[in-house]
């Protein structure tokens, strides 16, 4: 069976850089991001290097406002033509993979249908459960969909700690699913905040923390208990880098020494022109080097 991605060059396009927080900050000007950064390359080769996608929400219906939902498709291919030529140990996705449908049935058929596509990337996948997954969709529908165990759970990699975040309860710890919640009412439940007080003790390993809904923020799009959360990831003192999706735009806050950084979403506007994806890249020195393309936006931390 042909590989369904091939190496091609992708466009580059301009950057400009500024200084905020005591950390050097590339960013894209106007459209995208570039697979280059304009300073001195003197760090070592990455230790791992990491593909990130966000907000698909891939549905095979028509456009509604400013999102384009089957073009997900198209803008997916792009983001593998990328990752296939920087070959990632791993790619996440982090959350609103698919969009609501009116039955199940339905729902399922774009999960399948886009998941085919994503598990082709190069690397092994991770899912973060974002609301529109679950929207008509079970939880255990999903995972059992996409072949994940759990919507929660850490692993290692490079040397480094990963954690994978679930915000999808209600605000009396009921699962998300069959339509059963208002997406203004994320919630890390106190189960799964007892597993990462614990996680992060035991682990001795810098550690980066994957979710959907916001962790930076206490408005419509932030998780209902984030500064309980900050502050558990923040006196464990392991924590590098928060990456999450939900507000669809680019955003950054650094934190009491932590980095939370919220991507672009690839369902927004037409064309591959207003695409959005990234690859994050760990040096030996711990410094982050996120590498956005088209729409998203670049970074490095120091």
């Amino acid at each position: 069976m042909q590989h369904l991605y091939s190496k091609n060059n992708l466009s580059n396009c301009n950057r400009r850089a500024f200084i905020q927080q005591g950390s050097l900050f590339l960013l894209s000007a106007g459209v995208g991001g570039s697979d280059l950064f304009a300073f001195d390359e003197k760090s070592s080769k990455p230790n791992l290097k990491i593909g990130l996608v966000t907000d698909l929400h891939y549905a095979d219906k028509p456009p509604a406002g400013t999102r384009h939902y089957r073009e997900s498709q198209t803008k997916l291919t792009e983001a593998g033509l990328k990752f296939e030529k920087e070959q990632p140990e791993f790619v996440v996705e982090l959350g609103d993979f698919i969009d609501a449908a009116d039955s199940v049935q339905t729902e399922k058929s774009y999960l399948k249908t886009i998941n085919a596509q994503f598990s082709e990337l190069p690397g092994k996948k991770h899912y973060v459960l974002g609301n529109h997954c679950v929207f008509t969709l079970t939880k255990q529908e999903f995972l059992e969909g996409v072949g994940q165990k759990k919507s929660y759970y850490s692993f290692d990699s490079g040397g480094y700690h990963f954690v994978v975040l679930d915000s999808c309860f209600r605000g009396d710890g009921t699962p998300y699913g069959r339509k059963n919640f208002k997406w203004t009412d994320p919630n890390i439940p106190a189960a799964e905040l007892d597993w990462l007080k614990s996680d992060l003790k035991v682990t001795s390993k810098k550690t980066i923390v994957f979710a959907h809904q916001r962790i930076d923020v206490e408005n419509h799009y932030g998780v209902k208990n984030s500064p309980q959360v900050r502050q558990m990831l923040e006196e464990s003192g392991k924590v590098l880098a928060v990456f999450q999706g939900h507000s669809h735009r680019n955003d950054v806050k650094r934190i009491n020494g932590i980095h939370y950084c919220t991507l672009v979403a690839m369902v927004e506007g037409s064309g591959t022109d207003n695409n959005g994806y990234s690859t994050l890249e760990i040096l030996s020195d711990d410094t982050l080097k996120i590498h956005g393309f088209k729409k998203q936006a670049s970074y490095r931390w120091r």
